[in-house]
């Protein structure tokens, strides 16, 4: 009999299984392999769950000046009601963690390779602070409206401050039914279990008590959508030029150079934050999908997102790849560039608005008066191309992210062609 390695054994399985089970029959198939391959998100949550019921602890990997310390009695209740919420969970209240994904990490990796899953483990496991009710009210001013900085699907985002005075931004999902709210709480901590990128948002911790709650770090620059909305005479034009590139990278890194391949969904400029030095960090992955390297594309039965950041394949076939987070980088380029926001007070879309100007070259008409004449015109000319080319109407003339980040470094842009796929 011919050997066959696990990995491929896995693929020829799930190749047979594809001409004769249902679809829902391939997410067990692939749920249980999952389960299994501690790279992933379902299984970095499992490991935890297989952990708890274990009772035990490694002193090897465990980090000192972990936040789980089991002298504090509230900590192991609370993780018991995160891990139960992930039990109860339904298979069909999870989609974000497709089918038919081959695992990374064979079941004959090495013994270093697991030392590092284990480490990566405990590393997960101790450096969230699990926030009780209270402790979010108390940071948040009992969630006011004026710490409100932030409204999306399923969320609210509030500003708050710990009180050790590190600023947070607390992410309280109360919008759809509990199944729903959980279903994004759950797929969110999967996701960004896996991220880890100057120019994305950290994880500080969360909380299960009295709903789901989700804790990023805040600097007291806020979201650059505050600023587009507010105050743009802060956002000179190296500011801005620094934020777009920074976006740039860490969606490059999301598509290609993360553990896992992830199509945010959800770009806008409310989802960036910025740090004291207008680094921006790109935040809310509740949204966010994970594609296979086998798939093209998902098809999403679902709409969701922001209108005026749609991409037109997403809007009106459910198609979603890197091109559809790259259609929201233009429109947020624009903002950028324009000090104009998405969609209007009369819901125009300033996709539409800047489409005549951009085709006409007039970069006079597209910059935002606030700006002046104090800008890079060599710079400004180079992103409203790019900012064109991520917004065109077909996909395929769209450039991807590795394209966008390696032809503004070299500050040469070129014509269409050399954005083809």
């Amino acid at each position: 009999m011919q050997y066959i390695p696990q990995n491929k054994a896995v693929v020829s399985a799930q190749k047979n299984l594809a001409s004769s089970v249902s679809a829902q029959d391939l997410t067990l198939f692939e749920m249980e392999n999952d389960k299994h391959d501690d790279s992933s998100p379902r299984g970095i949550i499992e490991a935890c769950i297989r952990n708890q019921e274990n009772g035990s602890d490694s002193p090897k990997a465990k980090p000192s000046g972990s936040h789980f310390c089991l002298s504090n009695p509230r900590m192991p209740s609370r993780w018991h009601k995160f891990f139960k919420m992930w039990k109860r969970s339904s298979i069909k209240r999870l989609p974000t963690f497709p089918p038919l994904a081959v695992p990374r990490i064979s079941r004959r990796k090495s013994r270093s390779a697991r030392e590092n899953v284990a480490t990566g483990f405990y590393h997960f496991k101790s450096s969230w602070k699990n926030f009780s009710l209270s402790d979010l009210k108390n940071a948040t001013n009992n969630f006011s409206e004026e710490n409100l900085i932030g409204k999306g699907g399923y969320a609210e985002v509030y500003k708050g401050c710990l009180p050790d005075g590190q600023l947070v931004a607390v992410k309280r999902l109360n919008k759809g039914t509990p199944e729903e709210q959980e279903t994004s709480f759950l797929c969110e901590i999967g996701t960004i279990a896996h991220v880890d990128h100057p120019n994305t948002a950290r994880m500080v911790g969360y909380g299960v008590e009295g709903g789901t709650y989700l804790v990023l770090e805040l600097s007291s620059q806020g979201s650059l959508g505050s600023f587009l909305r507010g105050s743009r005479d802060k956002l000179d034009w190296a500011a801005r030029y620094k934020i777009i590139f920074g976006i740039a990278n860490g969606l490059l890194y999301l598509h290609e150079n993360c553990q896992r391949r992830i199509i945010h969904r959800d770009i806008k400029a409310d989802n960036i934050l910025l740090t004291e030095d207008f680094v921006p960090q790109i935040c809310d992955f509740g949204l966010a999908k994970w594609l296979p390297k086998e798939w093209t594309h998902h098809n999403v039965g679902k709409f969701e997102g922001t209108f005026g950041y749609f991409a037109p394949e997403y809007f009106m076939h459910g198609i979603v790849d890197e091109k559809t987070d790259v259609f929201s980088f233009g429109v947020l380029l624009l903002e950028i560039i324009t000090g104009r926001q998405a969609l209007d007070d009369s819901q125009q879309s300033l996709v539409l608005w800047a489409k005549p100007l951009l085709d006409k070259h007039d970069m006079k008409g597209l910059i935002d008066p606030v700006l002046g004449d104090k800008y890079n015109p060599k710079e400004m000319r180079h992103v409203i191309l790019t900012a064109g080319l991520c917004v065109e109407q077909n996909p395929l003339m769209r450039p991807r992210m590795n394209q966008v980040n390696s032809q503004g470094k070299n500050f040469h842009l070129g014509h269409k062609r050399l954005w083809s796929c």
